[in-house]
């Protein structure tokens, strides 16, 4: 079938990383987006990973973190939430693509008799495979950015490797630019800092076919022109390619650091392209309010994963944001779930101005992510739970005020005499795990006069889901009865989306992810909500502690 071809002519920026891993390729890609968005060009980015799963979505979150939900419900990498926080490019399924993904597919097409009988090779059908995926996100777009991940030298990555490298040689060669994130560490003993680390992975790199164009050096010293002259020595790119990746406090900073350096000219004039002077009015306003911010927070994240931050990189991102649009710094105070089932973490909360409780799977840590939960209730702390922090805020609302004892879900238990949160209707326990969810954005419509209609200030919204079990609507009429409300529900009213405490001061959760649509340029309204009730916590906190220091 001949597919209508694209008459735009598109640009391909591909992001490689060498020396070692999580030197920040997804947000060396997420800037670049934002500094060619803000010359006024269109961009996508796709990200292309190495490992044999079809995606993330079946991966233990202590090694891969975060899983991150796009709209049309694929369960990707976590950089993609990086894209769509940096840029407004939509991110879909397409724009994340793994090894195990293309050569399913490749054997899929093997199974049809599509190669004609011919010997499937990793050359060329597998890297023709990654080619036809970076060319399918270039609809109308003037730039596509593809991130390879994993780090330059493993083996896993090599076909996709080859498979850039063949790319120069199928559009025009200068349509193409290669950007390599290396790493130049600076030794405390000696007090320099040390290209060599950097010329490996650059030489590395070379032996693969591939010379990159511009040089982002990862380092914690600002480069001198010496060495940056010498690091392009060494690796054959112009000098002022070798770009000066200085390490920031804020990741909101690096596209400012990155301009400074004049990273945005250099593509553009490398791709051969003209635009207009880059606005970074938003990313100078966002950095103004993180570095003087008017007040602080403190929110109590209760969770099972905490001793991999990278598990809820959306969600800190999203109480950030909130803290953006408050005007304040929000601190996180990570408590671990499993230290509040044996009352150990209670002293923790205390010293919040609010308490979150996020999305996960699996028993352990239930206990005590519900002790927060009433916690939070009883001491009127603002509360917020996402995903299975609503589940936990519907058993812990049945067993302590509906009075329906060692009330339980699905998920954790089989004995409890009131499971309010059971399996959806049509899934089935036996099917594949990965992908068989509810999942992608879904529409709920909300009731007038609450907070939640409050802070979205709209009838009707559209959420991302991810997540098997649901509230059991057998128990509504009775939860209503001892005053929780069912302020959000899909269109139908048949699936639960949000409930409220109404005699709380703010009281909120969601069978949805909200932290997976907020950005630093807009916050999401259920996180600037949420930061807004704890400031209001903090001040009277601060105005109880000042009376009671008053002289008598």
């Amino acid at each position: 079938m001949n597919k209508k071809k694209n008459s735009k002519k598109i640009k391909y920026i591909f992001v490689t990383g060498g020396v070692l891993s999580s030197l920040g390729k997804g947000i060396a890609a997420s800037s670049i987006g934002s500094l060619l968005e803000c010359s006024g060009l269109k961009i996508t980015i796709l990200k292309l990973d190495p490992y044999i799963n079809v995606d993330p979505g079946t991966m233990n979150p202590f090694q891969h973190g975060e899983v991150y939900v796009t709209d049309d419900g694929a369960e990707t990498d976590l950089d993609l939430g990086h894209y769509e926080r940096f840029t407004h490019a939509k991110m879909r399924r397409a724009n994340n693509v793994t090894a195990g993904k293309i050569y399913h597919n490749v054997i899929q097409k093997e199974r049809k008799g599509e190669y004609l009988g011919a010997t499937v090779q990793v050359i060329p059908h597998i890297t023709d495979e990654i080619k036809g995926h970076i060319k399918n996100v270039g609809e109308d777009v003037d730039v596509v950015i593809c991130e390879i991940g994993g780090t330059v030298g493993d083996i896993e990555s090599l076909p996709f490797l080859e498979a850039i490298r063949q790319f120069r040689f199928d559009v025009k060669p200068n349509d193409v630019l290669y950007v390599h994130l290396t790493l130049v560490p600076y030794v405390k003993t000696s007090d320099e800092l040390k290209t060599k680390p950097t010329q490996h992975s650059v030489q590395k790199l070379r032996e693969i076919g591939i010379q990159p164009d511009v040089l982002l050096c990862r380092t914690e010293r600002k480069l001198s022109k010496s060495m940056k002259e010498k690091i392009a020595l060494f690796c054959s790119v112009d000098t002022n390619s070798v770009i000066t990746a200085m390490d920031v406090n804020s990741i909101y900073e690096v596209p400012l650091s990155l301009e400074k350096e004049g990273l945005g000219g250099i593509i553009l004039d490398k791709l051969g392209m003209r635009t207009k002077k880059p606005d970074l009015t938003c990313w100078e306003e966002i950095n103004k309010t993180l570095k003087k911010p008017e007040g602080e927070v403190k929110i109590g994240i209760v969770g099972k994963y905490v001793d991999l931050k990278e598990s809820y990189k959306s969600l800190t991102e999203a109480l950030t944001h909130g803290g953006i649009g408050n005007n304040v710094k929000v601190i996180f105070n990570w408590i671990d779930a499993e230290e509040l089932e044996n009352g150990n973490g209670l002293k923790q909360l205390a010293t919040c101005d609010g308490v979150l409780v996020p999305g996960g799977f699996g028993d352990r840590g239930i206990e005590g992510k519900i002790n927060a939960v009433r916690f939070a209730r009883e001491n009127k702390v603002p509360y917020f739970g996402i995903c299975l922090g609503m589940h936990c805020a519907a058993i812990e609302f049945a067993r302590h005020v509906a009075n329906l004892k060692n009330a339980n879900s699905s998920e954790f238990s089989t004995t409890s005499p009131y499971l309010v949160i059971d399996l959806l209707p049509d899934q089935n326990a036996n099917r594949d795990m990965g992908g068989t969810m509810r999942l992608g954005a879904q529409p709920a419509r909300l009731t007038a006069s609450s907070r939640a209609h409050d802070c979205y200030k709209n009838n009707e919204i559209h959420e991302r889901h991810r997540h098997r079990f649901e509230f059991n609507n057998a128990y509504r009429q009775q939860f209503t009865a001892h005053g929780l409300k069912f302020t959000g529900t899909s269109p139908d009213g048949s699936l639960v989306e949000i409930v409220e405490v109404d005699s709380h001061p703010w009281f909120l959760a969601v069978q949805f992810h909200p932290e997976f649509k907020s950005q630093p340029t807009a916050a999401h309204p259920l996180f600037d909500g949420f930061v807004h009730a704890a400031i209001q916590r903090h001040i009277r906190r601060s105005e109880r502690t000042q009376e009671t220091q008053l002289p008598q």
